[in-house]
């Protein structure tokens, strides 16, 4: 982190590890399934599924050496849209997230590139076609590398090329009624070019300021093209810190969300700081506990009441589709993620869909290490880049299917006694101790620490 992100972060988890272990209460069980028109469905970016990546910032990075492994054909999702969109409508999905690379689509200025455009028509079309419905994502970090020679996001020119860009892909999309994401985990996006060269450090407010005009001109755009659209930005939420990481961006264009995204993976507690390893790109030792997703729900629909929540991102890491250190296997994550979503619904608070990172492994801002695929891809020893189901698969089209996970269902990990992915709200008001006063945890013969 840097500067005023990193004072953020200290001075909010310094406060956070100095409370009592302390627990509150709240009901235990979640509701007998979700309401039917809930919105389960899976994710994907641009950059990371496609493969052969045109001229970009971060092709740009790639080629300086400041990643572990190079893009290449990714899981070839240029080519493969059609038999990966089945896979998802196959699982029940009825939201299928993609990005549109602004790279790919104006590789020089004011030059369109036609046969990119009819493969985003045909692939967003396809989406429609299987009754789905597409989620686009406007900006997921990449940009072309004609914007990186002029400065990237530092540069003046860089708001307006943008906004003139996106109301091209508005234009062309608004009539499939979209869901619609502006810009993709904005601090993320800001660390991340500070982190890889593409922005000076000392031009990070100037970025969040432009982030924000961005989505707040799109954001208008889109309404004139579909007064009924529903627009977000989705955070990548932070234990502990996100309340004032949301003051650069999310605080500043509240007024301009029709719901509120938010990405969930890690956990922190007093007794338990392996988030960490995420920082390090070691995303399969950070523990993912699955009650997490229920403080920071509860923490976003506190701070934005009135405003629908949508988990745009939720997944769990295995390195290279071996076992985890912890043993959590997909099938039990995913089905733990829901049975707290569904805990957060039956406590008043208004979610209207999760999304499942990712379909299928992809590449993870510089390593095809960390796998997220419900379907795994071996890029890097497997030429025909077949996808092979992991057991998240079966359970995915099980809780579609059923619309969760059901009256009966107790999560495969206790509930953490003081979380501090809300802190302090998360440990004062903790989940952690039933009606009957224990903690929240299925009989150990459910639980299998083998598989994916």
């Amino acid at each position: 982190m840097h500067g005023l992100i990193a004072r953020t972060a200290v001075s909010l988890l310094s406060a956070a590890f100095a409370l009592p272990l302390m627990a509150g209460t709240a009901s235990a069980q979640p509701s007998t399934g979700l309401p039917s028109n809930f919105l389960w469905g899976v994710a994907s970016s641009g950059f990371q599924a496609e493969g052969g990546s045109p001229d970009s910032n971060w092709t740009r990075y790639i080629e300086q050496g400041k990643t572990d492994d190079h893009v290449g054909t990714s899981v070839d999702f240029r080519n493969r849209y059609l038999s990966d969109i089945a896979l998802a409508k196959h699982l029940g999905a009825k939201v299928y997230r993609v990005g549109i690379e602004w790279a790919r689509v104006e590789p020089a200025p004011g030059q369109l590139a036609a046969k990119e455009l009819n493969y985003y028509d045909a692939m967003i079309k396809a989406i429609v076609d299987s009754g789905m419905r597409p989620m686009i994502t406007l900006d997921h970090w990449v940009y072309p590398g004609w914007i990186a020679e002029r400065g990237g996001w530092a540069d003046a020119k860089t708001l307006p090329a943008w906004l003139r860009h996106n109301r091209i892909m508005v234009d062309r999309y608004a009539r499939y009624h979209p869901l619609w994401i502006t810009v993709n985990e904005p601090t993320t996006y800001v660390m991340k070019e500070v982190q890889f060269g593409g922005l000076p450090a000392q031009s990070t407010t100037l970025m969040f300021d432009r982030l924000v005009q961005a989505h707040r001109t799109i954001y208008k755009y889109i309404h004139r093209k579909d007064p009924g659209a529903q627009v977000s930005s989705n955070v990548a939420y932070i234990p502990t810190v996100e309340p004032g990481l949301d003051a650069l961006f999310l605080d500043r264009v509240r007024d301009s969300l029709d719901y509120v995204g938010l990405d969930y993976y890690y956990s922190v507690s007093p007794t338990d700081t392996t988030a960490s390893f995420a920082a390090t790109g070691e995303f399969w030792k950070a523990t993912v506990a699955a009650d997490g997703i229920y403080y920071a729900l509860r923490d976003m629909g506190r701070r934005f009441p009135g405003k629908p929540l949508y988990v745009v991102e939720a997944g769990m890491a295995t390195k290279n589709g071996q076992r985890r250190p912890d043993h959590y296997r997909r099938a039990d994550h995913l089905r733990d993620l829901v049975y707290w979503v569904q805990r957060a619904r039956s406590d008043g608070l208004p979610v209207m869909g999760l999304n499942y990172w990712s379909l299928t492994d992809n590449y993870e801002w510089g390593s095809y290490t960390p796998r997220f695929g419900l379907y795994t891809v071996n890029v890097k020893t497997d030429p025909t880049l077949r996808r092979i189901p992991t057991d998240g698969v079966g359970a995915y089209r099980k809780i579609t299917a059923n619309n969760g996970v059901g009256r009966g269902y107790r999560p495969t990990r206790p509930a953490t006694l003081c979380s501090l992915v809300a802190a302090p709200g998360s440990c004062l008001e903790s989940a952690a101790i039933s009606v009957l006063g224990r903690p929240v945890s299925a009989p150990a013969a459910t639980r299998t620490p083998t598989g994916r």
